[in-house]
């Protein structure tokens, strides 16, 4: 039977981790709205949490909400190529994707404010670990 402590130290483990999932999400939508308003990015991006892919599942995934989704408010359909664009400059950020990694993120999900289409990679196929 596991000590008591044990417990405890898991219990504030997890609102630990969870406060810094909350301000990863944060910090990433300040940032994103600062550089729309700025004019450094061409279009607002807010992220969120979602449930994630489950075959996309990780030793360290969170149990419910494993998916960092990004909203692309372009106020239009986007192109898959456009989609993938976002996307691939979120995973070219070795430290952000490592962090959400760490953090319980399997999913990396972009997706446009207007219609259902949207584009998710595989977070752990870009941690690059023994590169670097």
């Amino acid at each position: 039977m596991p000590s008591l402590v044990n417990f405890w130290t898991r219990i504030i483990d997890w609102f630990r981790d969870r406060q810094d999932r909350v301000q990863l999400i944060a910090g990433f939508n300040r940032a994103a709205r600062e550089a729309f308003i700025n004019g450094e990015a061409p279009t607002h991006l807010e992220a969120c949490v979602s449930r994630g892919y489950r075959p996309y599942k990780h030793q360290f995934s969170n149990f419910f909400n494993s998916g960092f989704r990004i909203k692309v408010f372009s106020g239009k359909q986007l192109s898959k190529q456009d989609t993938v664009n976002i996307g691939n400059v979120i995973l070219s950020n070795d430290t952000l994707v490592r962090r959400l990694v760490v953090l319980g993120f399997d999913t990396l999900e972009v997706h446009s404010d207007v219609g259902t289409y949207g584009c998710r990679w595989q977070l752990r196929d870009y941690i690059m670990i023994g590169e670097g």
